[in-house]
C-alpha cells in the first residue's frame, strides 16, 4: 500500500524548534519536529509565563550508547525561549571507547530574542562515552543564559566518576556583518585514561566533588544578573584572610547589616560547611561561572538561591524557566 503522507525529511535524532513573537505579543511556536530517540515535550502556556517553554528529553529515560541527537534551534527577534528537562540526562554505557554517544545542539537568536537553558545535570553511568556540542550564534542584542553540568555518575550504585570519557563544549559566537565573532569557547574534557597529572585516576582528579558546572550569560536580558554573580564573587574572602574579631563582635556587626549582606553570609557558610568551590569572569562580553559541589542536590541548592537571589530569570522567562534549580 502506498502511504498518502509525504516521507520524512528528518533523520533519528534530529529536532528542530523555531520560536517566534505572535501578533499580541507572547512568544510563540511556529516550529517543532523531533525523531527518536530525541523527544520534545511543549506544554501548554500558564497564565505567568513569560516564555514558550519546551521539555528536552528522551526516550526510555535516556541515551544508549550509539545514540545520536542532533536538535537546532531558532528564536526570532524579541521572542523568548526556555528549555528544561524532566530529570537528568542519563547516558547508558558503551561496551567500546568506539561507540560514541553524542548529543549537538545550535543556535540562533536574533536581535532582542532571549533563550534560557536551565536544565536537570547529564548523569553519565560507568563505562559511558559520551560527547557534547553546543554552538549559539548570536545577534548583537540577543540574550543567553546556559547552563551545563555533569555529575558522578549513579551514587546509589556506587559510581564515582567511572565513566570512559565526557567531552563537553561550548561556544558562543556574535554575529557580525561580515564575519562572526567568538566570544567564548569552553570545553571541559573528562578521560578515565587522561586523568589530571600526577593523579591516580580520574576519581581523585575530581577532589571529592560530585558536580560539575559552567554557566555562561550574555546580553542585556541576563546583564544585571551577569553583574550580579562578578560581584559576589568579588566580596569572596581571600586566601590568607581570616576576622580575629570576637564572635560576640561579628554577632553586633551582622544585627546592624542589610538583608542582602545577611544572605550573603548565610550563604558564604553553607559554601565553606558543604565544601563548594566557584568563580566568575567576564570573558568577552560574557559572563563564565565555574562551580563544583560534592553532590547535586548542593549544587542545585547553590545555583538556584543564586539565580532566584537576583531575579531576572524569573523576571524575563517566567518562574517555569527555574523548575530545574530549584
Amino acid at each position: 500500500m502506498i502511504s498518502p503522507f509525504p516521507k520524512s525529511t528528518s533523520a533519528a535524532g534530529e529536532g528542530r524548534i523555531v520560536v517566534k513573537l505572535l501578533p499580541n505579543g507572547e512568544s510563540g511556536l511556529e516550529t517543532v519536529t523531533y525523531q527518536y530517540p530525541l523527544k520534545l515535550i511543549t506544554p501548554s502556556r500558564g497564565p505567568e509565563s513569560e516564555s514558550v517553554l519546551v521539555f528536552l528529553l528522551s526516550y526510555g529515560g535516556g541515551l544508549v550508547g550509539g545514540d545520536s541527537v542532533r536538535l537546532s534551534i531558532s528564536v526570532h527577534p524579541n521572542a523568548r525561549l526556555s528549555i528544561v528537562t524532566q530529570g537528568h540526562t542519563k547516558v547508558f554505557n558503551s561496551v567500546s571507547r568506539d561507540i560514541v554517544t553524542s548529543q549537538s545542539l545550535l543556535v540562533d537568536i536574533a536581535s532582542e530574542a532571549a533563550l534560557c537553558l536551565l536544565p536537570d545535570p547529564v548523569q553519565p553511568f560507568e563505562n559511558s562515552v559520551y560527547h557534547q556540542t553546543q554552538i549559539f550564534k548570536l545577534q548583537e542584542n540577543a540574550s543567553l543564559c546556559l547552563l551545563d553540568w555533569v555529575t558522578q555518575g549513579r551514587t546509589a550504585r556506587g559510581e564515582n566518576w567511572d565513566l570512559t570519557r565526557w567531552v563537553g563544549r561550548n561556544e558562543v559566537w556574535v554575529a557580525g556583518e561580515t564575519k562572526d565573532r567568538l566570544l567564548v569557547r569552553d570545553t571541559v574534557i573528562l578521560d578515565a585514561d587522561k586523568p589530571q597529572d600526577e593523579m591516580p585516576g580520574l576519581r581523585h582528579s575530581m577532589w571529592g566533588m560530585g558536580v560539575f558546572g559552567s554557566l555562561l550569560l550574555r546580553g542585556p536580558q541576563v546583564e544585571a544578573l551577569g553583574k550580579f554573580f562578578l560581584a559576589e564573587f568579588a566580596a569572596l574572602p581571600r586566601i590568607g584572610a581570616r576576622d580575629w574579631r570576637s564572635d560576640e563582635a561579628k554577632k553586633a556587626e551582622a544585627e546592624g547589616l542589610g538583608h542582602h549582606e545577611r544572605w550573603r553570609i548565610a550563604r558564604l557558610s553553607m559554601e565553606k560547611e558543604k565544601g563548594l568551590l566557584w568563580s566568575a569572569a567576564n570573558v568577552r562580553g560574557c559572563v563564565v561561572v565555574k562551580f563544583g559541589a560534592p553532590d547535586v542536590e548542593t549544587g542545585r541548592t547553590w545555583i538556584g538561591d543564586m539565580l532566584t537571589r537576583e531575579g531576572s530569570i524569573a523576571t524575563t522567562f517566567g518562574s517555569q524557566a527555574l523548575m530545574c534549580v530549584r
